[in-house]
């Protein structure tokens, strides 16, 4: 299995901001601006992996830093930033530009992890990474932190799952 480069799993979309999609702050709903950025990256894990079906096994450190309004448009770009054996990293970058003056700024980032899947619906192995530029090199580089974050939380929320219940909250006494 061949190493690619970043570059090779880069996706760019940009769309315009609708009224449909504000809240009523008159800024983008947070749940319209992480489905576009899953959507997104999905591309870029499927562009790494070239198989039909990667799902995502986790999405972390969604960090909304501005906000994004109607006269605005929104330039999600994802790529991989870091794998493991059977999973990828994707990192987004949300910028927004204010349409009227041009001004640029980040809005948002976040972190995805997705699995590929074989037929039988089980994790494949994925192709190793090359970071190029600074940003990708310094994403890279602190991967290794954020996937042993990630298994911790992982079995964290294994202790808490056996502790929740499935009740009807009506029924509880």
């Amino acid at each position: 299995m061949e190493a690619k480069t970043v570059k090779e799993t880069r996706v760019v979309q940009t769309d315009q901001v609708l009224i449909n999609d504000l809240n009523n702050y008159h800024t983008l709903f947070g749940g319209v601006l992480m489905k576009k950025m899953d959507a997104c990256a999905t591309l870029s894990a499927r562009r790494h992996s070239r198989i039909k079906e990667c799902v995502t096994a986790s999405t972390d450190s969604v960090n909304f830093l501005e906000p994004i309004r109607q006269s605005d448009s929104v330039c999600i770009e994802s790529y991989v930033s870091y794998t493991g054996k059977r999973s990828m990293e994707i990192f987004c970058k949300v910028i927004a530009e204010d349409l009227e003056t041009g001004n640029r700024r980040l809005a948002a980032t976040a972190f995805l992890t997705f699995v590929p899947l074989d037929e039988n619906k089980r994790p494949m192995e994925v192709p190793a990474i090359i970071p190029e530029s600074e940003e990708e090199r310094f994403l890279f580089e602190t991967g290794k932190e954020r996937e042993r974050i990630r298994k911790l939380k992982r079995e964290q929320n294994k202790e808490l799952i056996v502790n929740l219940s499935l009740g009807k909250p009506w029924d509880s006494k």
